[in-house]
């Protein structure tokens, strides 16, 4: 199991639910277990989420999270362990390009489908099923009932035509921002919070054959200038996990760019 990360949130026993086994969320579920959280793992990646529950503790879900039943049964099987859920950080999703996403002219039914489901279905389908068992639980110490956390994306509010022309992905990050806005004014009165991390391009085992691209390495080193390229997925572990975490307690409704850049940068 990990041990203690320095410089980040005491999580003291509280338990979150991370929607991923890879990129950003393992670096996520990393440092959540050394900070003492304790942890369910949701994916639909069977070895890396078994390889990660393993090495931090964390209990693992495996399956389809677009599945009906599935959001119950992650949450159903939190609480068989922990009693409760105190955090979730729905951190699955995909690029739509393999299944035909691109500019809206030439994107297929297929990725526009495909892309809406995995990036704003699942967080529906996730959310709900949380905040109905938050609703129901008494609040913490803290006077909270829970903190979820949205994946959106900064190509929301600042598109990249030449090389990120994905109009079904923006589509659904736009979705990801409105509805945790609308989430976070409805359910502040419950004492839950909502909120949106929007990462530029982050090094995940998906994205890093970019960074050896002949155009787009040199582009991403003007676009993201402080990370000069990618994005490490810890860094965006490290804000995803301050705004679940208790020193975030005052903070709902807000989009967190983790993106090096990208949004004030010229190129």
């Amino acid at each position: 199991m990990v041990g203690y990360s320095e410089g980040m949130p005491d999580f003291g026993g509280r338990v979150l639910i991370v929607t991923s086994s890879t990129g950003i969320g393992a670096a996520t579920v990393r440092l959540a277990a050394g900070a003492g959280a304790r942890l369910v793992v949701a994916t639909s990646d069977g070895p890396s989420g078994w390889e990660l529950a393993a090495e931090t503790g964390a209990e693992c879900w495996v399956g389809d999270l677009l599945l009906p039943t599935a959001a119950d049964s992650v949450v159903a099987q939190c609480l068989s362990k922990f009693g409760r859920v105190d955090a979730l950080f729905n951190a699955a999703g995909l690029s739509g390009r393999r299944f035909g996403d691109g500019p809206l002219d030439e994107c297929t039914d297929e990725g526009w489908e495909v892309t809406l489901a995995n990036n704003l279905k699942i967080p529906f389908l996730m959310s709900r099923a949380v905040i109905r068992r938050m609703l129901q639980q008494p609040a913490g110490e803290d006077g909270q009932r829970g903190a979820i956390l949205n994946m959106g994306s900064v190509l929301d509010d600042f598109p990249e035509p030449r090389h990120f022309a994905t109009h079904a992905y923006a589509a659904a990050k736009g979705g990801v921002a409105a509805l945790s806005r609308s989430m976070a004014a409805y359910y502040a009165p419950h004492k839950i919070r909502v909120n949106v991390i929007a990462p530029g391009l982050a090094r995940t085992p998906a994205s890093e054959p970019a960074e050896a691209h002949p155009e787009l390495g040199p582009f991403l080193k003007k676009k993201q200038p402080l990370s000069d390229g990618m994005v490490d997925a810890e860094d965006v572990a490290r804000a995803a996990l301050f705004l679940l975490s208790n020193d975030a307690r005052s903070i709902t409704g807000a989009v967190l760019r983790v993106d090096g850049g990208w949004s004030v940068a010229g190129a």
